[in-house]
C-alpha cells in the first residue's frame, strides 16, 4: 500500500478492485475553527489509508471473542456499568451472523465499526480485527498491506501519534464510526453487497491538540461473501457523503470532548 499521495492511491487500486482506503485530514486548526475548503499535502497522505480508518474496541472481533461457552445470565455483574469508557455492551452475538439479508446488514455495519476503531493502530488488535473480517483468502495480504500503512511512521505523525500508535501525553486518541443506515443493493446465498452510510469521528482531543476531533460522513460499500459459516468482506468502497447541513452549534471545548470520549464507551453492536 502507498502512502504517498491521492494519485498513487487511486493509480494503485482504481484499476484493480482494490479498496481504495482514505483518512479524513491530519491537519486542523483548534476547537472552533473554520472549516477548510482545500486540501493539503498532508491530507492528501493521510487520506489514502482513511478508510480502513473511517470504516471502523472492534465488535466483529469481539463477537467471536467468546469461548463457546453458553451465554452468561443477565445478572447486574455481567451488565456493562454506565461508567465504562470502554466499547459499551456483552457479546450479542456467539455464532456469527445471519445467513439472509438482514444478517449481512448487521455484518457490514459491525465491520464498518470495528475497521473504524482505534484497536486498527495496535497491531496485535489489528490482527484480530482483520481476521475477523476478512474472507480467509485474503487475509493474509490484506493483513501486510494494512500493517505497512499503519507502521508508517510519516503518517502516524501526520494524524499526531508516536510510532507506536499512541496519543501525546495529556491528549486522546479519537477514532469511531457510527453507522447512520445499511441497504442491501444486491444478494444471493453466498453473495451481498451492503452499503453503509456512516458519520465518523478522527483526530486528538486536548487542549494542545493541533488536530482536534472532526466529523466527516461516508457511504461504504461491502462486498461480502459466505464463508465458514458466516459473511466475510472480500472488498469494499467508499464515497464521501450523503452530508446533511451542519446546525449553527459552537464547538465543544478541548476539555469538554476529552470528558465526552472518556465518559462515553463506544457500541459493539451497530446493528
Amino acid at each position: 500500500m502507498s502512502l504517498e499521495d491521492d494519485h498513487q492511491s487511486s493509480g494503485g487500486y482504481g484499476g484493480t478492485g482494490q479498496t481504495r482506503t482514505r483518512l479524513p485530514d491530519g491537519d486542523g486548526d483548534g476547537y472552533g475553527g473554520p472549516r477548510r475548503g482545500g486540501r493539503s499535502s498532508s491530507r492528501s497522505l493521510v487520506t489514502v489509508v482513511g478508510v480502513v480508518v473511517l470504516l471502523i474496541a472492534a465488535i466483529a472481533f469481539a463477537n467471536r471473542g467468546g469461548d463457546g461457552s453458553a451465554p452468561p445470565d443477565d445478572t447486574a455483574a455481567d451488565k456493562p456499568k454506565a461508567s465504562s469508557t470502554a466499547p459499551s455492551g456483552t457479546q450479542p452475538v456467539q455464532s456469527g451472523f445471519a445467513r439472509d439479508e438482514q444478517g449481512a446488514q448487521s455484518a457490514a455495519a459491525n465491520y464498518a465499526v470495528a475497521l473504524g476503531s482505534d484497536g486498527m493502530f495496535d497491531k496485535a488488535r489489528r490482527q484480530d480485527i482483520v481476521d475477523s473480517v476478512y474472507a480467509p483468502e485474503i487475509t493474509a495480504s490484506r493483513q501486510a498491506e494494512l500493517d505497512g500503512a499503519y507502521s508508517s511512521p510519516k503518517f502516524l505523525a501526520n494524524i499526531g501519534l508516536d510510532k507506536n500508535g499512541k496519543a501525546p501525553a495529556g491528549q486522546t486518541f479519537v477514532s469511531r464510526i457510527i453507522p447512520v443506515g445499511t441497504k442491501v443493493t444486491a444478494s444471493s446465498t453466498d453473495k451481498a453487497t451492503v452499503e453503509v452510510w456512516y458519520t465518523s469521528l478522527f483526530g486528538l482531543s486536548g487542549g494542545n491538540s493541533t488536530n482536534p476531533v472532526t466529523e466527516s460522513w461516508y457511504t461504504t460499500t461491502y462486498q461480502l461473501t459466505w464463508t465458514n459459516s458466516d459473511w466475510k468482506v472480500i472488498d469494499f468502497q467508499q464515497k464521501d457523503g450523503p452530508v446533511p447541513v451542519g446546525r449553527d452549534q459552537r464547538a465543544s471545548t478541548a476539555d469538554d470532548m476529552t470528558k465526552a470520549v472518556e465518559e462515553y464507551g463506544g457500541f459493539t453492536y451497530a446493528r
